[in-house]
């Protein structure tokens, strides 16, 4: 039996096409193996360069423990559904949006 997979969608100003990718494994790892157009820094939530917009579909994605809270509180405060790419693990089909802080 092949493992179970997610639908990864880059929202609609992006003309990438949405990618099918293993669940459970950590976004970051997974997006950058798929040649996606999300950019990544440090990897480990602390540089904010993979903030999105995050929305899951037909399913639940976990929330941001506290270290992830206290940088999201800094840099987008006003967003409920952004995130730090790089600490999301794929678990529900997603929408990822990159957010360009600055840029309304």
């Amino acid at each position: 039996m092949s493992a179970p997979e997610r639908e990864v969608s880059y929202g609609p100003a992006s003309a990438k096409p949405p990618v099918r990718l293993p669940a459970g494994k950590a976004l970051c790892d997974l997006l950058t193996a798929a040649n996606s157009p999300m950019v990544f820094g440090c990897r480990n939530g602390v540089c904010g360069t993979c903030l999105a917009k995050v929305t899951a579909r037909g399913g639940v994605l976990a929330p941001p423990d506290g270290d992830e809270r206290d940088v999201l509180e800094m840099l987008c405060p006003d967003e409920p559904l952004a995130r730090l790419a790089c600490r999301v693990r794929l678990t529900a089909d997603i929408v990822i949006e990159p957010i360009k802080l600055g840029v309304r």
